[in-house]
């Protein structure tokens, strides 16, 4: 069962790295150009994209932990 669980966490913490990095790329598009000219439309899509992926990574980062502590409570 332990090995079971450390392979699901191993998945949740390629998960917060993966929605990490995805939110990190839609901070990096929105440029200070876009701003300044009004595309309203283009940054108001990668604001919604990087409130998405923060909101999963720390839902990915809660489920993490909860695995962690599942096989604290396991191992002893």
């Amino acid at each position: 069962m332990n090995t079971f669980l450390v392979i699901v966490l191993i998945g949740l913490m390629a998960m917060v790295v993966y929605s990490l990095v995805r939110g990190i790329v839609a901070f990096l598009q929105t440029t200070r150009r876009d701003i300044d000219s009004g595309g309203e439309k283009n940054l108001r899509e990668l604001q919604l994209q990087q409130n998405k992926m923060m909101f999963a990574r720390v839902k990915y980062q809660a489920l993490a932990v909860a695995v962690i502590v599942l096989i604290l409570a396991m191992s002893r």
